[in-house]
């Protein structure tokens, strides 16, 4: 769908001209405020256009389109329905089509497809069809599963608008404690490289073209052997280490992803220790972006940062740094030019257009340089249709996006990734899976709606017959300042008054206990206590229940090694997989009935 204009059409404008001319005729009629806002990709939240949003601090999109020229935007939140998710797209795309030469926007977003909710890697469903984190969908293992789950995925996001997926995150967890592995494919590279070829796939097709939606895989070059499992969205997450000299190891997706046509890259915040890479953070490390990236894999596609390299900015009323680990002590224009010279082509998280014309200017950075990135970022745009199709279709958006036949694929795929751990306690008693229907049933964190298609709900675990306990991994609680509380960190043990409140529970009525791992769990003190431990990785209750009852069978394999134990966790190298002494179950188990 077109935009209606009666500005003079240029050669840019010519979809029966070579893309390659068509950026060139463009970018020789961008000024240098155009292309500074190209060089840009910050968040915008579906809504009014006009407004801002004070809780990220952001301007209004509207404001960042007219006054910066920007025209990448990270989605945060949902507008609603696919209707109304369309309609908002159509304004911004209306907004953009009356500033400068019309360039069509670009709206990109983080998972939107499952159940994690931290508004810096991962969005909740809403109106989209849901389905397991990408741990689940590696617990079924299946390509072609995932394959079709990025196909429905492509299709609800391009009938509202959404252009470029910011993912797959294919790190490797290779960490046990680091906060986000549920956003990985797991632990091993083989089966990460099988997978992220059929996601890029699904997304964008045998090429890249009118229909696809573009990934930006991440986070190169493997953002998993955090130092002792923190995440450097904080400062002291800063250091990647690979003791076990494994550093090669987590490339190995990377590769595949690039072989398979990955249209955009993403660099991680962490900075490489002990390593014959520069020790400053990856969006400014020269020696990964130009000399690996570029050099070693020949990649040209775009390669855009991590969000907030250079500006310190309050997010949910706390002060958070910028991510320019090794780099501190620079200046904001100091990190920028020091980003370009490493091969950055865009700036997640930014708006300081100002900081990119003034160094321009000043002599810092060559407009030539500048323009090199354009041609990528340009290049895609044409690619993708953006300038013959700016709009969305509503009425078809409101058919698409979360129709039955999508909705019932995440369901299945959902029930498809429950892993049984344990049937029957480790004693030796009978299986306890699949339960028997018509039981009297104590239930937590499952809903009694859910439960009383299976049985008869019960108020305590002395008037049941069974118990289903729905619980999540464990994390440092403690950790509460706003963003940060969004990242499950630090140990992996229950602490102690729940251990033995979980205890007490299964000793008191057979109790199916099912862990919710978006990192793996010290299962150690339950599972001569349980009658049951099934793990999920994103489900809702009624699939969850159908496997525990038979109506489906549990299909999942865990895509990554549980420990033992804290001291196994500790005592194992970060960069090294299956490193964990004696692991309580392995990469791979998963029971059938």
């Amino acid at each position: 769908m077109s935009i209606t204009s009666t500005t003079t059409r240029f050669p840019f404008h010519d979809a029966s001209l070579p893309i390659e001319q068509r950026v060139e005729d463009l970018l020789s009629r961008l000024t240098l405020a155009d292309k500074a806002g190209l060089l840009f990709h910050t968040m915008a939240m579906a809504g009014d256009p006009e407004q801002g949003n004070a809780q990220f601090g952001l301007p209004s999109l509207a404001s960042l389109i007219r006054k910066r020229h920007m025209n990448h935007f990270n989605v945060f939140g949902s507008a609603g329905g696919g209707r109304d998710f369309a309609a908002w797209h159509n304004a911004v795309q209306r907004v953009a089509a009356e500033v400068g030469l019309g360039i069509p926007v670009t709206l990109s977003t983080d998972p939107r497809h499952s159940f994690t909710n931290n508004p810096g890697t991962a969005m909740l469903a809403g109106a989209f069809s849901q389905w397991p984190e990408p741990l689940g969908l590696a617990a079924i293992g299946s390509a072609e599963l995932v394959e079709a789950f990025g196909d429905i995925a492509r299709q609800e996001y391009t009938a509202v608008g959404l252009r470029v997926a910011l993912h797959p995150q294919i790190d490797l967890a290779t960490e046990p404690r680091w906060s986000r592995q549920n956003g990985t494919f797991g632990e091993d590279a083989g089966l990460t490289s099988k997978l992220v070829v059929a996601y890029i796939r699904g997304f964008q097709g045998d090429t890249l073209g009118a229909s696809s939606v573009a990934t930006m895989v991440k986070h190169f070059p493997g953002g998993g052997p955090q130092k002792d499992g923190e995440d450097p969205h904080f400062d002291y997450g800063r250091e990647q280490v690979y003791p076990g000299g494994e550093f090669e190891y987590h490339l190995k997706p990377f590769e595949a992803a690039i072989a398979a046509g990955g249209s955009q890259m993403m660099p991680y915040y962490g900075m490489p220790i002990g390593t014959q890479y520069d020790e400053v953070g990856f969006g400014f490390n020269k020696s990964v972006v130009t000399g690996l990236l570029r050099e070693r894999y020949g990649f040209d596609g775009i390669v855009c940062t991590d969000w907030g390299l250079l500006t310190d900015v309050e997010i949910m009323g706390h002060p958070l740094a910028a991510r320019a680990w090794g780099v501190e002590h620079l200046s904001r224009p100091e990190r920028l030019v020091l980003a370009l010279e490493a091969g950055i082509d865009q700036f997640g998280g930014e708006i300081c257009t100002d900081v990119l014309i003034g160094e321009v200017s000043a002599g810092h950075v060559s407009e030539a340089r500048v323009d090199a990135s354009i041609r990528r970022i340009l290049r895609e745009k044409f690619t993708l249709g953006l300038f013959e199709n700016p709009l969305v279709d509503e009425e078809r958006a409101e058919i698409v996006v979360g129709n039955r036949a999508f909705v019932e694929a995440g369901l299945a795929a959902q029930r498809d990734s429950i892993t049984v751990l344990t049937n029957g306690k480790q004693t030796g008693t009978a299986p306890t899976l699949p339960l028997a229907k018509g039981l009297r049933i104590y239930g937590e964190g499952v809903s009694a709606e859910a439960l009383a298609d299976y049985g008869t709900v019960v108020e305590s675990p002395d008037r049941a017959d069974v118990a289903i306990l729905r619980i999540s991994a464990p994390y440092d609680t403690s950790r509460t300042k706003g963003f940060e509380s969004f990242f499950h960190a630090g140990s992996l043990e229950f602490e102690a008054a729940e251990i033995e409140r979980l205890q007490g529970i299964s000793r008191a009525v057979p109790s199916v206990l099912d862990v919710y791992l978006d990192r793996p769990a010290i299962l150690t003190p339950l599972v001569d206590e349980a009658a049951a431990i099934v793990a999920n990785f994103g489900s809702s209750d009624g699939s969850l229940l159908a496997v525990l009852f038979g109506d489906a069978e549990p299909k999942g394999s865990l895509p990554f090694d549980v420990p033992r134990s804290m001291a196994a966790v500790e005592a194992s190298r970060e960069d090294v997989p299956f490193d964990t002494a004696d692991p309580l179950f392995r990469f791979g188990h998963g029971l059938r009935y």
